[in-house]
């Protein structure tokens, strides 16, 4: 600093604690190298080495022991403190044998919405609905929550509306694991799950409420997607995805496509050739699984092309 009277300069250390207000951290955290940060012991311990030296701590956790089967790795661990919690989150890897498309059993198509998050239907024509109406009405809450506190604008509006994003975050990932997992524990090993390249594709719906509408177009379709294709290696099954062309719009029966053969009003498709009625979400998961049946025999890029009656 300068010295206002002589004009001369003076140079004079202080730590943190000269501080009128000593920098602190809401969420401290750091990351800790395998075997030289952090390491698990024999004993069920956790050794951490921290800057007073290292220690060791008894951890509270659940499921933990089947990473302890020699078949994961461990890797890069990070440290953090929330709610007065320490947490510490654990990669693991493992490698897994490549899918074999000759050890298929079952072959699903999976059509993703947000009237339904999911429909499936396999070989054996059976069909599944994953209701996603009680979500989207959520959703819409944390939405209509969200624009109350930005019209605030105030320091504790803004305050809540991280932890807001946060917890709504968070909730998506828990409803995007469990119907993963529920996908993958109900087929079995060795089955072929089979989506849509969403890419490009748009979920506008106008025939949702305002509230509904207002919010954002679609679920977190692409972490469902990585979700469910690491839990489906971890199961010996895999996870394709096929051209989303006119998967819509194809009557499952006779091939005819045709635009207006689907209602979007009544969530309906009567095809007016064969006369064959059903689900629109139920036609889609039926087309891909169809796609997926032609995947499994034999072609790269399978997709639906559209052809004029002679």
């Amino acid at each position: 600093y300068q010295e206002p009277n002589t004009g001369e300069w003076y140079r004079e250390v202080r730590d943190l604690n000269w501080l009128h207000k000593p920098i602190s951290f809401n969420r401290p955290q750091v990351d800790l190298q395998r075997n030289r940060d952090w390491s698990y012991l024999s004993s069920g311990q956790l050794s951490i080495n921290t800057l007073d030296g290292r220690i060791k701590v008894d951890p509270i956790y659940h499921g933990f022991n089947q990473y302890l089967n020699g078949t994961w790795k461990f890797g890069l661990a990070k440290l953090l403190k929330s709610s007065g919690k320490w947490y510490l989150h654990i990669s693991a890897t493992k490698e897994v044998t490549d899918f074999d498309k000759q050890t298929v059993k079952h072959v699903v198509g999976i059509d993703r919405g947000l009237r339904f998050l999911v429909t499936s239907y396999d070989e054996q024509g059976k069909t599944v609905f994953f209701d996603g109406q009680a979500i989207m009405r959520k959703r819409a809450k944390y939405q209509k929550l969200r624009a109350t506190l930005q019209a605030k604008g105030t320091k504790s509006a803004k305050r809540r509306l991280k932890k807001l994003s946060g917890r709504e975050n968070r909730w998506i990932s828990d409803v995007n694991h469990c119907l993963s997992k529920t996908l993958v524990q109900k087929y079995g090993t060795n089955t072929l799950f089979v989506l849509e390249n969403l890419n490009g594709v748009s979920f506008e719906r106008t025939d949702l409420p305002k509230a509904l509408r207002n919010q954002n177009k679609s679920w977190a379709f692409y972490q469902l997607e990585q979700f469910l294709t690491y839990k489906a290696h971890l199961n010996n099954s895999e996870v394709v995805q096929v051209s989303a062309k006119y998967t819509s719009q194809r009557c499952p029966k006779c091939g005819v496509i045709k635009k207006d053969n689907r209602n979007h009003a009544k969530h309906e498709y009567h095809c007016d050739n064969c006369g064959y009625r059903s689900n629109d979400d139920r036609i889609g998961s039926m087309n891909i699984q169809l796609l997926g049946t032609q995947y499994i025999s034999g072609q790269e890029q399978p997709k639906f092309e559209l052809t004029t009656n002679a």
